[in-house]
């Protein structure tokens, strides 16, 4: 398969690697600790620094302890961008209950994992 050319042909292969519930759940607390420390960052500057340790950190340990797979966001940098697009996106289908929806829909499509290239 050729490189995503768009973030909606990312998409699918941002949800494969993220299957696992529990993988969904670290990235959503983690997510929402770097919002919170984003937020607090204007009262208290040294916020800022722990908030991509918060939503990194806790990605990651979903990614190698629960999904056994590499961070989508390893794929170079237009794959970190697309990956923090695709985590916001994640999130707030997760807020809105729909995330298991999404995976299902996209397991059900899916036709062999995107390359993503660096």
């Amino acid at each position: 398969m050729t490189p995503p050319k768009s973030f909606e042909e990312f998409w699918p292969y941002y949800v494969s690697q993220h299957a696992n519930p529990m993988c969904r759940k670290l990235h959503f607390v983690g997510t929402t600790i770097a919002m919170g420390c984003v937020a607090a960052a204007p009262f208290y500057p040294p916020a800022l620094l722990a908030a991509p340790i918060a939503g990194y950190g806790l990605a990651w340990i979903g990614h190698f302890a629960f999904e056994k797979n590499r961070p989508a966001s390893w794929g170079g940098a237009k794959a970190a961008w697309w990956s923090l697009r695709g985590d916001l996106r994640m999130w707030m289908y997760m807020l809105e209950g729909a995330m298991d929806a999404e995976v299902e829909r996209v397991e059900s499509q899916e036709t062999g994992p995107a390359i993503v290239a660096a």
